[in-house]
C-alpha cells in the first residue's frame, strides 16, 4: 500500500471516529439534579393534583399561551360556565383545566421559557422530576415551613419503599394556591449556580408562605402524582365529567398533536413523540416566535379579540397564518430572536420581538437569566424593529407546523 493510500485510510478512520463524538456533543445533556430542583421549585409545594396538571400542561407550551389569552379576555366566565366554554376548545384537557386558575396560567405564559423547560424535563425525565419535587418538600418540611392548615392537608405515606409527602386540599372542592419565597421556604438554597425560579403566584415582598383566595374547582382537577411509580395518573371519573369523554385508563399519556409543532428538546422525546415533526432547531425557533407574539398580544390588550370566541381551528397563539422568525431572523445579542409577522388574532401588522428568549431553553445553567427580558415592553419593541430589518433583508419567514389536537388531549 503506497503512502497516499495509507494517508487516505488514516483520514477516513479519523473522520469516522469523530462523527459520533460530534453528535454526542450536539445532543443536550439530561437535566442535572440541581437544574431539576431549580425548575420545579415554583410548584413543588402546590397541591398534588395541581402539580400533576401543571406538569402535563407544560408539555404543551403553545396551548398555554392560547389559553392565557382566552382567560384574560374572559375573566367573568367561571364554574359551570367555564366548563361549558372549555368544551368548545381543542386544547389538551390539562391546559383547559388551568383556566380555573387564571393567575397560575398567566404566570406560566409570562415565564414561558421556564414553562417549556419544565415540560422538556418532565417528558424526558419523569421519575427524576417527581423525585426532585419530593426532595424539595422534604427540605421545606425540615425547615418547618410545610404544615397542615385550614387550606391544605400535609401527610406522609410509604410508596414503593420510600416516604413521600402528599399535599391535598383540606376541602376537596376548594383549592388554595400557595405563594412562597423559594429562596427561604426550603431552607438555605444549596445551589448558588442554580437559584430557584419563583412561583407563578408569588408577589415579591410577600410573606414567607401564604395562600391566595380559594378556587371552587368543580371537576377541573383530576390529575394525581404517582410518587412511588414515578408517573402521573388521572381520576378517570372526574376527567370524563370535565372533558365529556369516556376514557377508562388511569395513566396519563402525552399527546403530540397538542404540541403544535414545538420541537422536542432531546432525541429520545423526539423519537417517542415527534415523528413527522420538522427536525432541527428551526421549528423550535418558529415556536418561540409564535409564542412570544401571543404573550405580547396579552400585554398590549390584544386578548380582547378572544372575548366571546369559541376557539377551534382559528384560535392560535400567533394565529393560523402566523409566521415566526426563522433561523435567519437574528436581533443582535446571542439567543435573542426577532420574529413574528401577521398575528391575525391580534390584528394584521403586529410584530413581536423575541424579548423573552434568553438562554432559558438551550443553556443548562439558566439561573435567573431565564427571566431576562420577560415583560419588558421597550426591549420587545427594540427587538421588533431590528427583526423587521432582518426580515426585509432576508425576504422570508419561518412557517411552523400546525397540530389538530382533537384526540382527547393526551389520552390513549
Amino acid at each position: 500500500m503506497n503512502l497516499a493510500a495509507r494517508a487516505v485510510l488514516v483520514w477516513v478512520f479519523a473522520a469516522l471516529a469523530f462523527l459520533p463524538m460530534g453528535r454526542a456533543q450536539d445532543a443536550p445533556k439530561p437535566f442535572s439534579k440541581e437544574e431539576l430542583e431549580q425548575i420545579v421549585a415554583p410548584i413543588a409545594l402546590y397541591p398534588d393534583s395541581l402539580v400533576a396538571q401543571i406538569l402535563m400542561a407544560s408539555t404543551y407550551p403553545l396551548e398555554v399561551v392560547e389559553a392565557a389569552r382566552w382567560s384574560k379576555a374572559n375573566p367573568s366566565i367561571k364554574d359551570k360556565a367555564l366548563e361549558e366554554a372549555m368544551e368548545k376548545q381543542k386544547w389538551d384537557p390539562s391546559v383547559k383545566s388551568l383556566t380555573a386558575f387564571p393567575q397560575v396560567l398567566a404566570g406560566m405564559n409570562e415565564k414561558l421559557d421556564v414553562t417549556q423547560k419544565m415540560g422538556d424535563a418532565f417528558l424526558g425525565q419523569q421519575k427524576e422530576v417527581l423525585a426532585a419535587i419530593q426532595r424539595l418538600r422534604g427540605k421545606a418540611d425540615q425547615a418547618g415551613n410545610l404544615k397542615s392548615s385550614k387550606e391544605q392537608n400535609v401527610t406522609k405515606a410509604q410508596e414503593a419503599g420510600q416516604t413521600v409527602i402528599k399535599i391535598e386540599p383540606a376541602n376537596p372542592q376548594v383549592v388554595y394556591v400557595p405563594s412562597y419565597n423559594p429562596t427561604t421556604v426550603y431552607g438555605p438554597w444549596p445551589y448558588p449556580a442554580y437559584p430557584p425560579y419563583y412561583p407563578y403566584y408569588y408577589a415579591p415582598g410577600a410573606a414567607l408562605f401564604t395562600f391566595a383566595a380559594g378556587v371552587a374547582i368543580g371537576n377541573a382537577l383530576w390529575g394525581n402524582c404517582n410518587w412511588g411509580g414515578g408517573n402521573l395518573q388521572i381520576n378517570h371519573n372526574t376527567y370524563n365529567n370535565f372533558n365529556k369523554t369516556n376514557v377508562k385508563s388511569g395513566d396519563w399519556n402525552h399527546n403530540p398533536e397538542n404540541r403544535k409543532g414545538a420541537q422536542y428538546r432531546d432525541s429520545a422525546s423526539q423519537q417517542k413523540y415527534g415523528k413527522g415533526q420538522q427536525q432541527g432547531a428551526k421549528s423550535r425557533e418558529e415556536f418561540r416566535g409564535r409564542a412570544e407574539q401571543g404573550r405580547q398580544e396579552i400585554s398590549r390588550g390584544g386578548a380582547d379579540g378572544f372575548k366571546g370566541r369559541d376557539g377551534g381551528a382559528g384560535d392560535r397563539a400567533g394565529g393560523a397564518g402566523d409566521r415566526a422568525g426563522g433561523a435567519g431572523d437574528r436581533a443582535g445579542g446571542a439567543g435573542d430572536r426577532a420574529g413574528g409577522a401577521g398575528d391575525r388574532a391580534g390584528g394584521a401588522g403586529d410584530r413581536a420581538g423575541g424579548a423573552g428568549d434568553r438562554g432559558g431553553m438551550q443553556r443548562s445553567g439558566g439561573g435567573a437569566s431565564a427571566f431576562d427580558g420577560a415583560g419588558r415592553g421597550g426591549d420587545a419593541r427594540a427587538h421588533s424593529s431590528r427583526g423587521a430589518s432582518s426580515r426585509a433583508s432576508s425576504g422570508s419567514f419561518g412557517g411552523g407546523s400546525r397540530g389538530g389536537g382533537g384526540r382527547g388531549g393526551g389520552r390513549r
